[in-house]
């Protein structure tokens, strides 16, 4: 059965009033995705990624982003002794594990595809791949396009598109948008999925009426994929993220609105007193 999973970029927040050691299972209640943005910096124990394991229930998804030594620092090569490390503490994940997420810096361009493409045929076949990049001609050139997309068909690996057109369609008006405003990539739109679990990250702004008015576009992309029997994952982004869960459940309400064979989300747990948000 196709499903529509959702989240944020983070599973703990200021904002957000979770006892410390229930944050990820508080989460949990809210949205059953997460991005795990912190991996990025360094490789977790396995222990530490068998906790977040146990607080989350079978149907929770983790989409991974592998460490910037691989990534950014090696630029995809000589990195076997650190991916095998990664892939051992991610071990305890299971099925959780719904992609390990390949974010290639905006230097890494269309005469680097080889080299990704030599990474992606070396990599096990067990696990998922998406891979996100910013160079502008990956969105602009033809044939840059072209090149990628069949370098990641046939590797069965995803394009993750960051889209931050609603974020940057008129200037920023708090200090968390004016941050961000030097901070993320500015890239065309994009919305083709190339596998049946495509990821989507959308970047909306501090106003919660403007960050749904600018995501009208993928509840219908995303009713159009779950129509195909594709089972989409999206991240809502915003600037300072207070309100990220639950506009992640409103956009999942909105596109169940649209195809009534979605199943619901987990109904939230009330926190002490109120409820998490």
């Amino acid at each position: 059965m196709e499903r529509l999973h959702v989240g944020c970029a983070m599973w703990t927040h200021k904002s957000w009033p979770q006892a410390p050691q229930e944050r990820l299972r508080a989460y949990a209640g809210w949205c059953d995705a997460v991005e795990g943005n912190t991996t990025f910096y360094a490789t977790p124990a396995r222990d530490t990624v068998a906790t977040w394991a146990a607080q989350t229930g079978p149907e929770f998804r983790f989409v991974m982003k592998l460490p910037r030594l691989i990534t950014h620092e090696r630029r995809l090569a000589d990195v076997d002794e650190a991916l095998r490390a990664f892939l051992y503490a991610m071990e305890p994940l299971g099925p959780r594990l719904h992609a390990l997420w390949i974010q290639l810096p905006g230097s890494f361009g269309p005469a680097d595809v080889p080299v990704l493409d030599r990474f992606l045929s070396r990599l096990p076949a067990a696990y998922p791949y998406a891979v996100e990049v910013r160079h502008p001609a990956f969105f602009a050139d033809s044939r840059a396009t072209e090149r990628l997309e069949g370098v990641l068909a046939a590797a069965d690996a995803e394009w993750i598109p960051f889209d931050t057109t609603a974020f940057f369609a008129s200037p920023p008006t708090s200090d968390a948008e004016r941050d961000a405003w030097t901070k993320k990539p500015r890239l065309p739109l994009r919305t083709r999925a190339l596998t049946d679990r495509p990821i989507v990250r959308y970047l909306g702004r501090d106003d919660g009426a403007r960050t749904v008015e600018g995501w009208r576009r993928w509840v219908d992309v995303v009713a159009g994929w779950l129509g195909e029997g594709r089972s989409p994952t999206v991240f809502i982004h915003t600037p300072d993220n207070a309100d990220a869960p639950a506009l992640a459940r409103r956009f999942h309400a909105e596109v169940r609105a649209r195809v009534p064979g979605l199943g619901p989300l987990p109904e939230p747990e009330p926190v002490g007193p109120a409820t998490l948000f």
